[in-house]
């Protein structure tokens, strides 16, 4: 099978803005968020990928097809807005029926996959009240059941948790997960790097309309310096202690905060057994130490500020 989504220099301009600025994109039958900050051409390319505006240049496809094809296209895919709005008269069953009708599903088929959805994202026991008594939470989760009308084997999601509390998102996180395990790839769009680091297997991350590193989680995570830390806390620092980790030759440089030491080394070098004795040895006592993996917060920050490269 195709991929679910591949793009290529997908140019998009409003007026003497340039949204998009050559997006290359590749996402495979996994989880995979789209990272950026406000402005960074997120909300414009979901909208080129449904079908919903053109580019000025460059090529959209959906599993092997034009994104702007036409039904014939749509149907695979899946689609919740950012901060959908649902009439709030609707029963949340009753809502669900109305767009598989929208969707060409038929009635047998809507009941059941109507029952199956609202268990899925937990509304099973708020399915016969209405939308407006729902809480912001359970109208995203609703937002998401929605988008699975039909089986579609592609999902896009434009900011799932946008507005949410965290009692909301992880709520909204939780039901992502299931749509991820029962089959279907997912694109979800996001700027809270916390939400994508929990959810997702593979990440883009775009700034200023072009794509700048993409890849697994764990990979682009380890992309951005050849280091590692690890740190140590210690019963009483000194300048001595400082001194004889810093001899230590694995190690690329030491930051000091209060009792705690960051020992920032190379890829692949476990040294805490020299670290603990270098501290040992200049007359101190470890409290704790561990090693500290790279967030992908590190990873955005570092190359949305120019420290990293252009995507290989």
């Amino acid at each position: 099978m195709s991929s679910a989504i591949e793009a290529s220099g997908l140019v998009k301009t409003y007026g003497n803005v340039r949204a998009l600025d050559g997006l290359d994109l590749e996402v495979g039958e996994e989880v995979h968020g789209f990272l950026g900050p406000n402005g960074a051409g997120k909300t414009t390319t979901i909208r080129i990928l449904t079908g919903l505006l053109k580019p000025d240049q460059g090529k959209a496809r959906i599993f092997g097809r034009d994104a702007a094809g036409g039904s014939g296209v749509r149907t695979d895919v899946g689609y919740m807005p950012e901060l959908p709005s649902f009439p709030g008269h609707l029963t949340g069953r009753e809502l669900l029926d109305i767009y598989g009708r929208l969707y060409g599903v038929e009635k047998d088929d809507r009941e059941t996959q109507t029952a199956e959805l609202l268990n899925l994202v937990g509304l099973e026991d708020s399915g016969d009240r209405r939308v407006s008594g729902y809480s912001k939470g359970m109208q995203q989760r609703l937002g998401v059941a929605q988008s699975l009308l039909g089986d579609p084997d592609l999902v896009i999601m434009d900011e799932p948790t946008a507005g949410l509390d965290p009692e909301g998102r992880a709520e909204v996180r939780e039901v992502v997960k299931r749509v991820g395990k029962k089959g279907s790839a997912v694109f979800l769009s996001s700027h809270l790097l916390e939400e994508v680091e929990k959810v997702c297997t593979h990440v883009t991350i775009i700034h200023r309309g072009r794509g700048i590193v993409s890849g697994p989680v764990e990979e682009v995570s380890q992309r951005v310096s050849e280091r590692e830390e690890i740190v140590a806390e210690v019963d009483e620092l000194s300048e001595k202690i400082v001194s004889s980790v810093e001899r230590i030759p694995q190690v690329k440089r030491v930051d000091v905060d209060g009792n705690e030491l960051t020992v920032l080394t190379e890829i692949g070098s476990d040294i805490r057994r020299e670290v603990s004795r270098a501290v040992f040895e200049a007359g101190g006592i470890i409290i704790g130490m561990g090693r500290k993996k790279k967030s992908l917060e590190d990873v955005f920050l570092e190359f949305t500020r120019g420290k990293g490269g252009e995507n290989e």
